[in-house]
C-alpha cells in the first residue's frame, strides 16, 4: 500500500462550518470522479498498529485538472478528535492520502441522471458535474438535487442551472419539499440516481425510488460493494 504525504496549499472556509484543504497532488497521484480516499493525520502510523482515529474515508471534491486534490469536511464546534486536529491545521502542514477509489463514476448509458445528496455530501458529485461539463458524451444531462437545513449551500458557482450544458441544480432547506422532489424525479423510469449523505439519508430516499418503481439497478451508492445489499436489495 503507498501512502502518499503532502502539503496543506489551502484552506477555504466554503460556510461558516464546512471548510476545503486543497492539498498539493504528488506527481504520480491520479483519480477519477467520484473517489474517495483514506485522508490521514501526523501519527496515524506512529505505532505498531495504525491509529484509525486519525484517520477518515473522504470524498475527493476536485478533478486531476484542478492540480489539487480537496477535501472538503464539516467541522462542528463539537467534534471528534480527529476533527479538532484538522480544525487546527494551517497551510504547509502534512497530511497523508491512501487507498483511492471510486464507487461512483459518471455512468455513461445515454441516460438521465439524478444526483442527490444532503449538506456535504455534494463534495462527492462535484468532480461529476465538472467532468460531465468537460466531456458529456453519453450523458443526456444531469440534474442535482441537495438539501440543507443551514441554507449555506456549497459550490454554488458550479451547482447553477446552465440549460446549454443541459444541467440543472435544485436547493432545498427542509424535508418535506426535498422529498415531493424525489418523487417528481423518479417519474423518470429510465434515469439513473446517486444518492449521497448518512445512511439513514440514502436509506430513506432508496424506499421513497423503489415505490416509484426504480429498480436497484438504477440506483448508484458511494458503498463498496460487499456494503450494498444493507441497502438495496434484489426484490
Amino acid at each position: 500500500m503507498q501512502i502518499y504525504w503532502t502539503k496543506i496549499n489551502k484552506i477555504i472556509e466554503e460556510t461558516p462550518e464546512i471548510r476545503t484543504y486543497l492539498l498539493d497532488r504528488p506527481e504520480d497521484f491520479t483519480w477519477e470522479e467520484g473517489s474517495h480516499t483514506h485522508f490521514a493525520l501526523k501519527g496515524f502510523n506512529a505505532g505498531d498498529k495504525p491509529n484509525k482515529s486519525l484517520v477518515r474515508h473522504m470524498s475527493i471534491s476536485t478533478l486531476p485538472y484542478e492540480n489539487a486534490i480537496g477535501i472538503t469536511t464539516r467541522i462542528r464546534e463539537q467534534c471528534s478528535e480527529f476533527k479538532y486536529i484538522l480544525r487546527n491545521l494551517k497551510v504547509g502542514n502534512e497530511v497523508a492520502i491512501f487507498k483511492t477509489h471510486s464507487n461512483v463514476p459518471l455512468k455513461r448509458e445515454d441516460k438521465n441522471i439524478y444526483l442527490l445528496s444532503s449538506g456535504v455530501g455534494l463534495a462527492t458529485f462535484r468532480p461529476l458535474v465538472l467532468e460531465f461539463f468537460e466531456r458529456a458524451a453519453n450523458v443526456n444531462q444531469i440534474h442535482s438535487l441537495n438539501i440543507d437545513s443551514s441554507k449555506n449551500f456549497l459550490f454554488t458557482d458550479v451547482f447553477k442551472s446552465a440549460p446549454d450544458k443541459k444541467f440543472t441544480a435544485q436547493f432545498v432547506d427542509n424535508r418535506k419539499d426535498y422529498y415531493e422532489a424525489v418523487q417528481n424525479l423518479a417519474t423518470d423510469q429510465n434515469g439513473l440516481f446517486y444518492i449521497v449523505g448518512s445512511d439513514e439519508f440514502v436509506v430513506q430516499n432508496i424506499e421513497i425510488l423503489r415505490e416509484h418503481g426504480i429498480k436497484p439497478e438504477q440506483i448508484i451508492l458511494d458503498k463498496r460493494e460487499k456494503e450494498l445489499p444493507k441497502f438495496i436489495s434484489s426484490n
